[in-house]
C-alpha cells in the first residue's frame, strides 16, 4: 500500500483524487461503485502493476479526496463519464483497459459505448451490462417492492435524513453489512428505514477489518453523501440515449453467486440466458461460487488472478 501514489488531477474544472502504482503503456484504470472509493481496488492495483501494468484508480467527482461539483444535486452519470476521458486527457493517455465495479461498471459501459477507441477492454464486477434508465429490465422494473433500498434512497431527502442519524463511519458499516448478504435490503413497511435494517453490534465480514473500516470512514467523513446519492441512485432510472447501442470491445463480467443483486427482478434471468450478449456480443461470464457483492475485495487473490488473465488476452 506504501507504494501507491496519490495526486490530484485537473478534470473538467474539478481536481480529481488519483491512486496510482506501477509504470508503462498498458494501463488499467479502476472505478469505484456505492459506497467505496479509490481504497476498494487496492488488492487489484498491487497485482496488476506486479503484472507489469499501470494501475490507476479514481475518486469520482464528489467521492472521497476528489473536489465536489458546485452543484452535486445536479451531477448526472454522463458528467462521470466525461470526468474520466478528460482525466485520460489529462495523464495523455491515449487508451486503456477499464475495470468497473457496482455503479462503477455502468460508467465503463457508457465509457465504451461513448468512447470505443479509448477502451482496449471492459470488465464489470457486481453489476453486468446495464445503462442510466435500465433498459434491459425495463419491463421488471414493476416487480421491485416499494421498500427497496434503491428506491428509499431515490427520494430527495429520505437518505439524507436515515444516513444524518449517524456518523459517515457508521452509514459505511451498515451498507457493507447490508450489501455483503445475499438478499437485497428492503425495509417492511413505510415507518423502517433502510439503516436501520442492521443492528449496530452485526460484525463486520470476516475480509473487512476495522482498518478497512476507519479508511472508509475518514474518507466520507470529507465527501459525505450528497453527489453519492445523486449518483448513482437519483440517477439510475434517467435514460442517457444509449438503450441500442452496443460494446464491441472484448468484456469479462464477474459475478458472485452469492451477491444480492442477482435477486434484482430479471436480472439473474438476463445474464444467464445470454440475453447480455445482444448488447456485449465479445463478453465472457464468470460465476464465483461464494463471491458475495464485494468479490474484490472478499476474494482478492482469485479476482486477481481472473482480471490478470483476460488483461494479458487483449
Amino acid at each position: 500500500m506504501e507504494k501507491i501514489q496519490h495526486s490530484h488531477v485537473p478534470a473538467k474544472g474539478l481536481k480529481l483524487h488519483v491512486a496510482e502504482i506501477g509504470t508503462g503503456p498498458k494501463v488499467v484504470v479502476f472505478l469505484h461503485g456505492f459506497p467505496e472509493i479509490w481504497y476498494s481496488w487496492r488488492h487489484q492495483m498491487i497485482a496488476v502493476a506486479n503484472a507489469g501494468y499501470r494501475a490507476i484508480s479514481v475518486d469520482f467527482r464528489g467521492y472521497g479526496l476528489s473536489e465536489h461539483p458546485s452543484e452535486p444535486e445536479k451531477a448526472t452519470f454522463n458528467d462521470f463519464v466525461d470526468d474520466v476521458i478528460a482525466l485520460l486527457d489529462s495523464l495523455s493517455i491515449s487508451k486503456a483497459h477499464f475495470v468497473g465495479k457496482d455503479f462503477g461498471a455502468i460508467v465503463a459501459a457508457m465509457l465504451a459505448m461513448l468512447h470505443p477507441d479509448r477502451l482496449s477492454c471492459i470488465i464489470l464486477l457486481g453489476v453486468p451490462f446495464l445503462v442510466p434508465g435500465l433498459s434491459p429490465l425495463q419491463s421488471q422494473l414493476p416487480l421491485i417492492p416499494p421498500g427497496f433500498y434503491m428506491q428509499r434512497w431515490m427520494v430527495p431527502g429520505r437518505a439524507e435524513a436515515d444516513f444524518g442519524r449517524f456518523d459517515e463511519k457508521t452509514v459505511v458499516r451498515k451498507v457493507y453489512t447490508m450489501f455483503s448478504g445475499s438478499l437485497p435490503p428492503v425495509a417492511a413497511d413505510d415507518n423502517q428505514e433502510i439503516m436501520d435494517l442492521v443492528d449496530l453490534y452485526t460484525p463486520l465480514p470476516s475480509w473487512f477489518t476495522e482498518e478497512d473500516l476507519a479508511e472508509y470512514g475518514s474518507l466520507y467523513e470529507k465527501s459525505g453523501f450528497r453527489t453519492a446519492l445523486q449518483v448513482p441512485y437519483r440517477n439510475l432510472m434517467v435514460p442517457c440515449g444509449l438503450d441500442n447501442e452496443k460494446i464491441t470491445a472484448p468484456g469479462l463480467l464477474i459475478m458472485g453467486e452469492k451477491d444480492y443483486i442477482l435477486k434484482f427482478p430479471g436480472l439473474e434471468d438476463y445474464i444467464r440466458t445470454g440475453k447480455i450478449k445482444e448488447s456485449v456480443p465479445n463478453l465472457d461470464v464468470t460465476f464465483m461460487p461464494e463471491g458475495n457483492h464485494f468479490v474484490q475485495e472478499q476474494l482478492p487473490e482469485e479476482v486477481n488472478q481472473l482480471i490478470i488473465s483476460f488483461l494479458n488476452k487483449h
